[in-house]
């Protein structure tokens, strides 16, 4: 006799291959459109579903919790980033939550190094120029940008995602600096050669690039405020391919306007998918439509750990990628 599948509910399209698994393996009910669920509709999913599935665009707040059916036992989200679970409401009804952390290191960190090297050597705006016909010959003062060799890095938040930029990065040249809660192990600070800051402030004014890789929490909600941000060598820029609310990314529009600040590589916004409008017309900021998990083998990678997690749990078992409130 067949095992009964449980009714799981996909907020929105993922790649063919998980999609096809997961039919295979669940009663499951996929989001064919690829919009973001209305309240209602989110509202009726977790009424309805065993398991949800849903992904960064998902707002599940206490609110949303309280109308789930006693059912609901499990939200499987398909992403790393669980700001927009309240993980804690979820856990006081005895829903589990889940996430699929590690699969996107190296995708993020390859396209943190693009962005450093998009906005130190002007790749965009010569491209854009280029396009726009205002190319008309190589000449020796035109369209320079700035070497990587040589230049100081600084961190913020040295996890997987941090270590994989450090790695990338020893082999531009560049000099790694770090801060996080506490140093990483010395095999690690040995292998790309960090140096530990505790102060943020103090390494945020001495280094040359400066790359977020902190989560969201409260705790990080504009760690880089106006104040921090005016600390920054006028030279110097910001890469972020964290999250958006980790930067006040108004104060960071009007420091890049002055000059005060000399480029930024954005993937992520504060307002996501708003982004300030004096960020759009600014020529040393580059802007990404938050793209750094966006290959087709990270993506699926994302979904086979969703399927694991719903599996280990159908199993009786804890899923592997449980996401506890302590941990937070």
């Amino acid at each position: 006799m067949a095992l009964r599948k449980p009714k799981v509910i996909v907020t929105r399209k993922l790649p063919d291959p998980v999609e096809t698994r997961m039919r295979e393996l669940f009663d499951t009910e996929l989001n064919h459109s690829d919009t973001p669920m209305t309240k209602a509709q989110l509202a009726d999913a977790v009424a309805r579903a065993e398991v949800l599935a849903p992904t960064i665009t998902d707002k599940i707040d206490a609110k949303l919790l309280a109308k789930a059916g006693p059912q609901l036992k499990l939200i499987a989200n398909f992403g790393a980033g669980i700001d927009h679970i309240d993980v804690a409401a979820a856990n006081e009804r005895g829903i589990a939550v889940t996430n699929t952390p590690g699969v996107l290191t190296e995708d993020t960190a390859d396209l943190t190094l693009a962005l450093i090297l998009a906005v130190m050597r002007r790749v965009v705006e010569g491209a854009n120029l280029t396009k726009e016909g205002a190319f008309t010959g190589w000449t020796p003062t035109w369209m320079m940008g700035t070497r990587l060799t040589g230049k100081r890095l600084g961190i913020i938040g040295m996890g997987r995602i941090g270590q994989a930029v450090a790695r990338r990065a020893k082999v531009f040249g560049l000099q790694i600096h770090y801060h996080n809660r506490k140093p990483v192990s010395s095999r690690i600070a040995e292998e790309v050669e960090a140096t530990y800051w505790d102060s943020l402030d103090q390494m945020m004014a001495r280094m040359d690039i400066i790359s977020v890789h902190s989560p969201h929490t409260p705790a990080t909600y504009h760690l880089l405020s106006a104040r921090r941000l005016k600390l920054m060598q006028p030279h110097a820029i910001l890469i972020n391919t964290a999250r958006g609310e980790i930067i006040d990314e108004a104060a960071l529009a009007d420091l890049l306007a002055a000059g005060a600040i000399g480029g930024a590589g954005l993937d992520v916004f504060e307002f996501e998918p708003r982004i300030n409008p004096k960020l759009l017309t600014l020529p040393n900021a580059v802007l990404l439509p938050h793209m750094g998990s966006g290959t087709i083998e990270g993506r699926i990678a994302m979904g086979e750990k969703v399927i694991v997690n719903i599996r280990t749990w159908m199993d009786g078992h804890k899923p592997p990628d449980r996401v506890i409130p302590s941990m937070l």
